[in-house]
């Protein structure tokens, strides 16, 4: 399903938006096991409040076969739960750029781990109808324990007594990721799809390139 972007006026339009959408995500999809081309999404800031939107897409042998950016003013000011509103309008003009179309979207940010359960992941994945699962470099909401030191361990992120993602470790003895659903993929596939893409460093392979790619 494909959702129309929907530009929100004021902070409390974009708190419904979230609310409306966030019933579309599916979070029941186990998702595919083989997944061809991965694309990795990243947003870079500058001081002139430009956002730069970047898409690299890795084929499964982790060679890029495709990237695009996009830049623009921000849209939207800078509230804590709401940075899809600054951050989605370039990312989808960077994947309209694209050649090919990704099986799996690799999100820099949150999905279900969210106050509202719809972060850039859910969002982004019901917008484009796409896989989409959300890997962040810090903890945001909910509490857990550290995961064991070995790369594989994981414990779950709990919010108000629901599990919304997990800590997974990525190398061994490095600090871990945060990962969560976006759409049409489990929380156990993707967290197998992270460790599929984290091979020599602790992010997944795509949004590495494209964090790179949106501060060039």
């Amino acid at each position: 399903m494909r959702i129309t972007w929907d530009e929100p006026a004021t902070v409390d339009e974009a708190a419904a938006i979230q609310s409306r959408l966030r019933p579309l995500a599916d979070l029941t999809s186990e998702g595919p096991a083989e997944i061809g081309l991965t694309a990795g999404l990243d947003v870079g800031y500058a001081a002139d409040d430009t956002v730069t939107g970047a898409v690299v897409v890795l084929d499964a042998s982790s060679r890029v076969v495709d990237q695009a950016v996009a830049r623009e003013k921000a849209r939207f000011p800078y509230v804590p739960g709401l940075f899809a509103f600054r951050e989605i309008p370039p990312l989808l003009t960077a994947l309209s750029r694209l050649s090919v179309t990704p099986d799996l979207l690799v999100c820099d940010g949150y999905g279900v781990a969210h106050p509202r359960r719809f972060g850039l992941a859910c969002h982004l994945g019901v917008l484009t109808g796409l896989p989409a699962i959300g890997v962040a470099k810090t903890a945001f909401v909910g509490t857990h324990e550290p995961p064991a030191e070995e790369r594989g361990a994981w414990t779950p992120i709990v919010l108000d007594g629901e599990t919304v993602g997990r800590a997974l470790r990525t190398r061994s003895g490095v600090k871990p990721v945060y990962v969560s659903q976006g759409h049409r993929m489990s929380l156990g596939n993707a967290c197998a799809q992270v460790l599929r893409l984290t091979p020599r460093f602790r992010l997944p392979e795509p949004i590495r390139l494209a964090d790179r790619l949106s501060r060039t």
